[in-house]
């Protein structure tokens, strides 16, 4: 459902990988791994069409995702590394404006519930800006309770996360893989996700996956 073939990305006169070749089938995971500056985030956003790719095609469905567009971006969502939550919203408040954003309905008391999910139970009206940095990322993160788009591209989900949220996290990472869903991530932490398969990718230090 997903295939890359022979992707390469070069940063200014550096280049970051080169040859880089996966796919992913309904149920399937892939964990992204490398180096710092190994290209792990530049391969995520070339996956979310938000970078170019020096070389290489990505597919989805069999199709160029350039030119399908706003179609391939409608089955996807992407959290990246930084939480992207305003801080002068309430975590309902930013919930609730994500899911509008992407013109999905999303009514108070499910917005409530995925925020208690993720055990924000009692600080939902609180600004953001007066949370912890492992509160901002449940915020960010509860968008996934009820996300049904078919590719998630997660950069570092667990970071600032104590261990009951990244199982809860992983949870839900499993519960989308045994609806059928695709996932990419990153991580620094080996988190077991109780379903689906798992393949790896490392993007090594000399530039080659």
């Amino acid at each position: 459902m997903l295939e890359v073939s022979n992707l390469e990305c070069v940063r200014g006169e550096r280049r970051l990988f080169a040859g880089v070749g996966f796919r992913l089938d309904a149920g399937e995971m892939l964990y992204l791994q490398g180096a710092n500056g190994s290209g792990k985030t530049s391969l995520l956003r070339m996956l979310c069409s938000l970078s170019p790719a020096q070389e290489g095609e990505i597919r989805w469905r069999g199709e160029s995702i350039g030119k399908l567009g706003e179609d391939y971006r409608r089955e996807l969502c992407h959290l990246g590394h930084h939480n992207a939550i305003k801080e002068e919203l309430t975590p309902l408040e930013n919930l609730r404006t994500s899911a509008r954003l992407a013109d999905e309905a999303l009514d108070e008391g499910t917005a409530l519930d995925a925020l208690e999910q993720l055990g924000l139970a009692g600080r939902e009206d609180l600004p953001c800006r007066y949370l912890s940095q492992g509160q901002k990322r449940r915020v960010a993160l509860a968008r996934l309770v009820n996300e049904r788009r078919a590719l998630w591209v997660l950069d570092e989900p667990y970071v600032a996360l104590d261990s009951s949220a990244i199982e809860r996290v992983a949870g839900l990472i499993g519960a989308h893989l045994q609806r059928g869903g695709l996932a990419v991530l990153t991580t620094h932490q080996a988190v077991a996700v109780a379903a689906g398969k798992v393949r790896e990718l490392v993007l090594a230090p000399d530039g080659q996956a």
